[in-house]
């Protein structure tokens, strides 16, 4: 049972788990403690939002802390692990949901045998809808890996993955939900420029997605069986997607994954 669980880092993503965490009731706001390496300003809007902890003195955020929760942009984390290391104890677990950096290396940062679990979840953790992988670290225990899955499992699903895995999971499910978004912007500026209400198209968009979502969960089918049951040969459909086909949209949405993971790849080099 986790009695308290510390942020370092208060970006997007430590403010979308905490969002996830909290509307979920699988903690309270006394039992969350966040900081940061010196935005202030940043750290009492959450505390304005959230009536979290929040707390400069980095030492009495991680003490008696069972999971410490790195959360700060890669070219931070070298910094943070410094200010903190001294302070960590064995039996403290350290959850990384930081882009491209290994638990190896994270270990070394902090020079000690540390149990490492990365997680990679989305910003849809907010509203309890996550895809999060999460990957064990060489020190980390069966113990570790499924309090983890209990904490990411109350604000979406999980899924276990090899760590060598990570950097792909990065580029589908971690940077996903903005891909989808693009493709949204795209489907209501097409829709607008047709003449149809802004909101209206938004409406209607918003729930294609949606149910679109909830088939490929529900329906037993694969993403192609269900492309094509709607694709009448001269129909409407057929010609939408071959409109796709034309501008090479699946080799885009493939660059696009690919570049992610790369930049994944690249960021963990940098440490």
């Amino acid at each position: 049972m986790l009695k308290k669980v510390s942020f370092m880092g208060a970006g997007s993503m430590a403010e979308s788990i905490i969002a996830g965490i909290l509307n979920k009731d699988f903690l309270t706001k006394e039992q969350i403690f966040v900081t940061n390496r010196n935005n202030q300003e940043r750290l009492d809007k959450l505390q304005e939002s959230y009536q979290i902890q929040v707390i400069k003195d980095k030492q009495e955020v991680i003490t008696d802390a069972d999971i410490v929760m790195l959360s700060m942009k890669p070219h931070d984390m070298e910094a943070a692990i410094e200010s903190i290391k001294e302070h960590i104890q064995p039996n403290q677990l350290i959850v990384s949901v930081v882009a491209g950096v290994s638990s190896d290396d994270i270990s070394n940062l902090f020079g000690k045998e540390v149990p490492v679990i990365r997680a990679m979840p989305n910003t849809s953790v907010a509203i309890g809808a996550s895809a999060t992988a999460v990957s064990k670290g060489k020190h980390a225990t069966e113990e570790h890996i499924n309090a983890v899955i209990e904490l990411f499992n109350t604000i979406g699903t999980v899924t276990v993955v090899n760590e060598a895995d990570m950097h792909t999971v990065t580029g589908i499910s971690g940077s996903g939900p903005a891909y989808i978004y693009y493709f949204v912007e795209a489907m209501e500026k097409a829709a607008v420029d047709a003449g149809l209400d802004k909101e209206v198209a938004k409406d209607l968009i918003t729930q294609t997605v949606v149910g679109a979502g909830e088939m490929l969960k529900h329906s037993g089918q694969t993403a192609g069986e269900l492309r094509e049951n709607i694709t009448s040969p001269g129909g409407t459909t057929q010609s939408g997607l071959e409109a796709l086909a034309f501008n090479d949209f699946q080799e885009a949405v493939i660059e696009c994954v690919k570049s992610a993971r790369e930049r994944s790849i690249e960021l963990g080099d940098k440490i």
